[in-house]
């Protein structure tokens, strides 16, 4: 029977954007039906496989994107949202593959899902460039979103510290407005893919609040310390507000974590 870090692996090194959703979903599905021993003693790769576009561009290299409601500019929206969700599929399954064998089988049950969710996203967001007349890998796209994974490789604790907590946290701040400004184009189909990823969303910061608490019980810690000790030794960029309190704190993610670190 195939280990849990061989297929974890074998999703993180498919390059093709389509083939590694279905990869991602595969998994998930084999993980339900039992087909998958709990064991993750197989090395992940430093970075993951990638398709060739799209390119991948440092930050202060990135086109800005025109403020307004032009389809030009929710095209190129759209296009960075989907980047962020391919990526996450990634992130999710490396999280499974490389700390899975440290936890209990719901910390397996939990990211296994947000990995499906990621697929399912990146689906919906490249469905409706194809609508729009464009496609994922047509223009170029954020080359630092793995960062935070290859600076977090050595320790569960500090990847939910930075991965879920931080970044897909952020995610929670800035969805509605983009929702918004989608709606008030008349873009009500982007708009509600939106609403469905930021609802997965809250979820994901959830988990990630849920299992870093945990393990900060196994090793003695307590979480809000060592999550502000964290951020401030793994997390190269800042805490900005405004924050979205009510979203954050429905994800367990309360104030008590992020005020005392906020810029």
């Amino acid at each position: 029977m195939q280990t849990l870090g061989d297929a974890a692996r074998a999703v993180l090194s498919t390059a093709d954007p389509h083939a590694k959703r279905r990869a991602a979903r595969g998994l998930a599905r084999a993980w339900r039906r039992g087909e998958l021993v709990h064991r993750c003693d197989t090395a992940m790769p430093d970075r993951p496989a990638w398709p060739a576009a799209p390119e991948l561009l440092a930050p202060n290299q990135m086109p800005r994107r025109r403020k307004g409601g032009s389809e030009r500019g929710r095209i190129a929206m759209l296009h960075a949202l989907a980047h962020i969700e391919f990526v996450a599929i990634d992130l999710a399954v490396d999280l499974v593959g490389r700390f899975g064998g440290e936890f209990p089988r719901g910390f397996v049950d939990d990211w296994i899902g947000v990995a499906a969710d990621e697929a399912m996203h990146f689906a919906l967001l490249d469905r409706r460039l194809r609508q729009l007349g464009s496609h994922y890998g047509a223009l170029p796209a954020h080359a630092g979103l793995w960062e935070a994974a290859e600076l977090t490789a050595d320790d569960a604790l500090a990847r939910l510290a930075i991965v879920p907590m931080v970044l897909e946290a952020r995610g929670l701040d800035v969805t509605p407005a983009t929702i918004e400004r989608f709606r008030a184009t008349g873009d009500d189909a982007s708009a509600r893919i939106l609403e469905r990823i930021y609802k997965d969303e809250i979820r994901h910061v959830s988990a990630g609040t849920d299992w870093f608490e945990w393990l900060c019980d196994e090793r003695g810690f307590a979480p809000q310390p060592m999550w502000q000790s964290l951020v401030k030794s793994r997390f190269r960029g800042v805490l900005k507000p405004p924050f979205n309190d009510s979203a954050r704190r429905d994800a367990g993610l309360t104030q008590e974590y992020y005020a005392v670190v906020a810029s």
